[in-house]
């Protein structure tokens, strides 16, 4: 597994839900739950995501996953916003 899914998964060892599975089986989108979205609908994760947790790699891995597109525009939009913030700083 990798390091930062590990350090994910460690959030939710002192959570309200006793286990991993019962927390997929309350929050995680599955194929049946996609299956039931209208057909252009698109599955959204900041990342990083814990596969078979909160999604499996399927749905992460389908046509509607914008997932790669959100986290790489996210760290764009992120620099963006850090150096106009920097820069009215310094007027």
């Amino acid at each position: 597994m990798w390091s930062w899914a590990k350090n994910q998964l460690e959030r939710m060892q002192k959570g309200l839900f006793p286990s991993i599975s019962e927390y997929a089986g309350f929050f995680a989108i599955d194929q049946k739950a996609l299956a039931l979205a209208k057909p252009d609908a698109i599955v959204m994760h900041p990342g990083p995501c814990n596969h078979g947790v909160e999604m499996p790699t399927l749905v992460y891995d389908s046509p509607q996953s914008v997932i790669n597109e959100q986290v790489t525009n996210g760290v764009a939009v992120r620099m963006a916003i850090l150096f106009l913030l920097a820069s009215r700083r310094n007027v």
